[in-house]
């Protein structure tokens, strides 16, 4: 092993949250092979720096060569460093995922009522797409709602380089909210515009890095954040979530109508809290049953899915550990699987001259 082959290997070892090679961001300080040990000295764009992630990949990465005992020295960037970083992240970046320019479909998760689990729907489908073997992140637009970063199992805020925002990360998914802005359980109170320059912050100051799917966890009902996303978002898919019951069903009904209203494309509906298995092995349709055929049939879309009532999914989302993880092969983590893999065999219908009609 030599030295050049030690500096080459870790000038390509890619830093999980910035997603480029560590070399190319100026981020190696030094590398030097004493007898059989590795020294690694990188900088980071802060002192408040999220850097294990970074220190287990490059460890990996020496290990792969056979080199069993490694030193990493941490030192921190100035303000010329931390803008040459940003410019090399910026290059070549679309202004917002799923503009003109982007790869990125953007799906946003709606209904017209709260309570019919639509978070825990947008973050397990998430989950399901990662495993599908696609690259997918969750905006949190439910702004006085959010709970994304809790169900996920989130354990570290974003991070900032120059005036770019890091989204944070678990299980694969990356994830921006208002929960990492605001004190712990401190109500978000605020009007149309202020809400119309966060989401546009989310979206346009986020470095989402052209994700193959970007879902939106919308707020319930058809209000000023709807509004703002189909402004930012005109490519946008939707997908309405429902629960059996009828009155759930004419409600969810509405956020169908306002993504026609706006020319987006309802992809399908998935039908939440559909049944649940006793111990005796028998299913007891506890809200009903139908409301999400029944809905989709109305639209002219497809029933992408239906998914159980599983106390080891409510205990998941508690803990952050989404059911894949929390109930692997249950049938709440068959069914996302299930709606996962329609999500990506449905490809987005093309559209010319999307416009917002707002009366």
């Amino acid at each position: 092993m030599t030295a050049a082959r030690l500096s080459e290997t870790v000038h390509a070892v890619v830093d999980p949250d910035l997603r480029r090679p560590i070399g190319e961001l100026g981020m190696v300080r030094e590398v030097s092979l004493e007898g059989d040990t590795a020294r690694v000295g990188v900088v980071v764009p802060s002192p408040g720096w999220h850097t294990a992630p970074l220190g287990e990949a490059i460890g990996a990465a020496v290990k792969a060569l056979g080199i069993q005992s490694g030193e990493i020295d941490v030192a921190f960037m100035d303000d010329a460093g931390r803008a040459a970083v940003a410019a090399v992240l910026r290059r070549d970046r679309p202004p917002m995922p799923g503009g003109q320019g982007s790869k990125t479909r953007v799906i946003a998760v709606a209904s017209g009522k709260g309570g019919v689990g639509k978070s825990s729907v947008t973050a397990n489908t998430a989950i399901a797409i990662h495993q599908a073997g696609l690259d997918v992140a969750v905006v949190d637009a439910d702004v006085w709602g959010y709970s994304i970063p809790k169900m996920l199992g989130i354990q570290h805020p974003p991070q900032a380089v120059d005036s770019l925002i890091i989204p944070s990360q678990a299980h694969g998914v990356r994830a921006i909210s208002m929960d990492f802005f605001v004190p712990t359980d401190e109500a978000v109170v605020w009007r149309g515009p202020m809400l119309h320059k966060a989401l546009e912050q989310f979206l346009g100051d986020v470095f989402w890095d052209e994700p193959d799917i970007l879902l939106i966890d919308m707020p319930p009902g058809t209000g000023d954040v709807a509004i703002s996303m189909s402004q930012f978002l005109p490519r946008a898919q939707t997908l309405v979530v429902t629960t059996p019951q009828v009155t759930a069903q004419r409600v969810a009904k509405r956020a169908a109508g306002m993504a026609k209203k706006v020319n987006q494309e309802v992809l399908g509906v998935v039908e939440n809290m559909s049944w649940f298995t006793g111990d005796d092995g028998k299913r007891y349709e506890i809200f009903g049953s139908g409301g999400g055929a029944a809905l989709a049939g109305e639209l002219g879309v497809p029933l992408l899915g239906s998914v159980p009532l599983l106390p080891a999914m409510r205990d998941g989302a508690d803990r952050g550990e989404p059911v894949a993880l929390a109930a692997p092969g249950s049938e709440a983590a068959v069914a996302f699987d299930a709606i996962a893999a329609r999500i990506v065999e449905l490809r987005p219908r093309v559209r010319t001259n999307p416009q917002l009609v707002i009366r």
